[in-house]
């Protein structure tokens, strides 16, 4: 055994033996399943060997302390096991690691168990989501991860459902439904255990949802406490004293628009202050003058919350983006560290959310200590320094003019989690750059059958990129950048080893100098990578995991050597040791062909402009703006579908329901399909003229 196994193993073992009283574990001293409890969680970095919370710890750093895999020796970096998952849809979920075990979760927000040593699977629970539910969903029918805690691995359900299931067994313990089965709120995001409760947000501020967070016991599922993070109808009691405060700053009646503020994913939790953190979501609609005629900051929309975790109480809030209107959730990864700043040492929160800026905050109170942009913003000229509230540019508003700004709607930085490595003093942010133009919608009706609630238009600008960008929190200002192929890629850990290690859209498993950002190693994964890798030990050998699979990308994966190439895509997951020989699985090209179309099927440009808009209202959330695929489901240029009379059927009648293809009988006619029919046969005509 090599040194540096042995400090690991040494540190691990004294981790255990001091925790011993929480229950066994294996020859390292990592924890079984049943032994993680709150101590447990809050001492996570003294279990190196695990991958314990969804950041690794509660302060969601995703920074481990192992570094038997380093910059030194990372080129001998091999494949040790991959698995193929059974699935064409996107994977997004960040592993839990226990006691050799991997947990993580799918799509369909199916949970699995599989022994890190060599990949077997273990069990496979079936959350058993209707399918029709992929039709409230923004953004696919992904799942970002489980929590572990006394034996039980929690998840949240696209159909609003926690649950809890023994994790020896994968059997269902209990499950608790979460929202209200009429409405659109959806969970993609992953649980969190604080104090015994389970945390728990949703999705689905786009439809015309009123956001909350929910706390429910872990034995029992019973629900302890729900927090409001928008107000509702002011005419009923308020649930809170914040609620009322906030409620001073809308206009109008907000609340028939649901409101938005959901707290689609991110947390973080101080043990020692006792802090549970809270990024919420944008508007519903975006449209501020639509939302809260009048004016007003919409609290608490994009916004980091500071709630009591034991009852869920508001204790402090920071508004990132005041009265936001052009979709600038602060949703994203939030990290705790202690920094100097001004020759004092200050406990902070940091966030580099959609609008741009990264905020450093003071997050025993909320204070505002210093915020600058991590990529181009034209939106607004700066923060405040007094108030720290971000400076709008003029013409950000559009409701007198279309604006051209950057962030776009997706972000300087979405849901990806960035990493901090307290060794470096570095955040490293998947970060993207994209441009659009936002524009009133001066046709906006509030729909209650599904479609976006926008009340604004937003058309994407080209070009977009996308980078690795290692951002020092302190200086406020950006210490290296890697370029990538495309704007979507995966989250980021990093290591005591001086590594980084991210996947990328165009299939790429990459380990970068944390220091320097030099690309050390590369593996290419036949499919691209957005979620986020883990790192464990088992049996003294430190391990590196990734699921892969974005599922159904066309054009978008390059082959190893650069080339555009259309990959069959599969969802995997990859594990990866020194000097790791497992061979790669084979990567299928995907036969990807124009369909057969006849002259007399030409739809006249008439007929094609109407399809357009109402595919735009209905289908590009799932098969792209102007019929070009975003990566995730088909894309219908290349459908044979869409030619034949089975195309009415899929639409109208859920030919394809068991794939997720919702049914529209209830809100198009038939007419209406022939429409977007002959959009999207325009569409085939000009591809074939290309």
């Amino acid at each position: 055994m090599n040194q540096s196994v042995l400090i690991q193993t040494l540190l691990i073992l004294l981790a255990g033996i001091a925790f011993q009283s929480c229950g066994p574990g294996n020859d390292q001293g990592s924890l079984s399943p049943a032994a993680i409890d709150d101590r447990v969680l809050v001492s996570a970095s003294n279990f190196p060997g695990d991958w314990l919370n969804h950041g690794l710890d509660y302060a969601e750093t995703r920074y481990s302390p192992l570094s038997q895999i380093n910059s030194e020796n990372v080129d001998r970096l091999g494949l040790a096991w991959s698995l193929e998952l059974g699935t064409k849809r996107g994977i997004e979920a960040t592993p839990i690691v226990v006691d050799g075990i991997l947990y993580a979760s799918g799509t369909w927000s199916d949970v699995f168990a599989i022994d890190a040593r060599d990949g077997t699977m273990l069990w496979k629970w079936d959350a058993e989501v209707p399918r029709e539910y992929a039709d409230k969903s923004c953004c696919d029918v992904v799942n970002r991860g489980v929590a572990v805690y006394r034996g039980k691995v929690f998840v949240g359900t696209l159909d609003g459902r926690i649950a809890a299931i023994d994790a020896g067994t994968g059997e269902t313990v209990w499950e608790n439904l979460t929202v209200d089965p009429e409405d659109f709120h959806t969970i993609t995001g992953a649980p969190r255990v604080v104090r015994g409760k389970v945390i728990i947000g949703n999705g689905g501020a786009e439809f015309g949802v009123r956001g909350y967070v929910s706390a429910y016991n872990a034995e029992t599922g019973e629900m302890e406490w729900r927090t409001y993070t928008v107000p509702g109808d002011p005419s009923l009691p308020f649930e809170s004293e914040a609620m009322e405060m906030a409620a001073e700053t809308w206009n109008g009646e907000w609340w028939k628009y649901g409101g938005g503020g959901t707290a689609w994913d991110s947390f973080a939790y101080d043990p020692k202050l006792n802090l549970l953190y809270v990024g919420t979501g944008n508007g519903s609609p975006w449209n501020r003058h639509i939302r809260s005629p009048g004016g007003g900051d919409n609290l608490f929309l994009s916004s980091i919350l500071a709630l009591n975790p034991d009852n869920g109480e508001y204790v402090w809030h920071y508004q990132t983006t005041p009265g936001d209107a052009w979709d600038f959730t602060a949703t994203q990864h939030m990290i705790l560290a202690d920094l100097e700043l001004n020759g004092e040492l200050r406990q902070v929160i940091m966030q580099a959310p959609k609008n741009g800026f990264f905020f450093v905050l003071d997050r025993k109170t909320g204070e505002f200590l210093s915020g600058e942009p991590y990529v181009e913003v034209t939106w607004a000229t700066g923060i405040d320094g007094e108030t720290g509230r971000p400076i709008e540019a003029p013409g950000a508003d559009y409701k007198y003019a279309p604006m051209t700004m950057s962030p776009a709607v997706w972000g300087g930085h979405n849901w990806h989690p960035m990493s901090y490595n307290p060794d470096t003093g570095l955040v490293y942010i998947p970060a993207t750059l994209r441009t659009a133009t936002y524009s009133q919608d001066e046709n906006f009706v509030r729909r209650t059958d599904g479609p976006y609630n926008f009340g604004a238009k937003a058309i994407g600008e080209a070009p977009s990129t996308g980078h690795l960008l290692a951002w020092d929190p302190v200086l406020q200002k950006e210490a290296w950048r890697v370029p990538h192929a495309i704007d979507w890629n995966g989250g980021t850990m990093t290591t005591a080893g001086n590594l980084v290690f991210q996947g990328t859209g165009d299939a790429r498993f990459i380990a970068f100098n944390a220091a320097t950002g030099e690309r050390l190693w590369e593996m290419f994964a036949g499919t691209g990578i957005i979620a986020t890798p883990v790192t464990y030990l088992v049996d003294g050998i430190q391990y590196v995991t990734i699921l892969a699979g974005w599922g159904g990308a066309y054009g978008l994966t390059l082959s190893p050597g650069g080339e555009a190439a259309n990959y069959q895509q599969v969802g995997r997951v990859y594990t990866f040791k020194l000097d790791g020989s497992a061979p790669l699985p084979e990567f299928a090209i995907m036969d990807r062909q124009i369909p057969e179309v006849i002259e007399q099927q030409r739809p006249s440009p008439q007929l094609a402009l109407q399809g357009a808009e109402i595919y735009n209202e209905y289908c590009q959330k799932c098969h792209g703006g102007n019929a070009v695929s975003l990566g995730v489901l088909p894309d219908l240029r290349y459908s044979a579908i869409v030619p034949t009379e089975a195309f009415h059927a899929t639409v109208l009648e859920g030919l394809l329901l068991p794939l997720g293809m919702p049914r529209y009988d209830d809100r198009l006619d038939s007419q209406q399909v022939k429409l977007i029919q002959a959009f999207l046969l325009s569409r085939i005509f000009e591809l074939k003229e290309e």
